[in-house]
């Protein structure tokens, strides 16, 4: 089985979209975006424990007003495991190379503090778990928080994005 999925290429009209859904605030957009999720990735969600949204730095969870990431993992109907934090704050990766991006994010994501022993035990110990994210480009974020989740007992780590570039 394909261990990552996306529902289409970030290009022409689903860049639009994501641009709007992420930048400018519409969150409305995530339903639907949701929706072309479950389609794309219906092969990658059957046996999955839970969905962990890939998380956004503090600060710029702040500054944008929400995780882009974590909306489109509640429009997906499973559990939901905030089981990820960012370190620290990483430069976008928009403009880097393979290797700047896999440096950019090398040990910016842990098991987060807040995840609680129980939710651990019952949905990431051991299962498999779906990381989600809005866009993949060279892999380097949706790697390093799979790396992260496998140091904390994850069995498999699978990834659904809308868009791959």
């Amino acid at each position: 089985m394909r261990t990552w999925q996306a529902a289409g290429l970030y290009e022409g009209s689903l860049r639009a979209i994501l641009h709007a859904f992420k930048y400018e605030g519409r969150r409305t957009l995530a339903q639907p975006l949701g929706r072309m999720l479950r389609e794309a990735g219906a092969d990658l969600l059957t046996d999955v424990s839970c969905v962990v949204p890939v998380p956004l730095h503090p600060w710029r969870r702040i500054a944008r007003g929400f995780n882009q990431s974590a909306d489109l993992a509640r429009a997906l109907d499973l559990p939901v495991v905030h089981a990820l934090w960012r370190t620290r704050r990483t430069q976008p990766q928009t403009g880097l190379s393979r290797a700047g991006r896999r440096r950019n994010v090398r040990g910016a994501f842990a098991v987060s503090p807040l995840l609680t022993r129980r939710t651990r035990d019952g949905l990431v110990d051991g299962r498999v778990v779906l990381l989600v994210d809005d866009v993949r480009t060279t892999g380097a974020t949706l790697d390093a928080c799979a790396r992260a989740l496998r140091r904390a007992g994850a069995a498999g780590v699978r990834a659904l994005t809308v868009a791959r570039a």
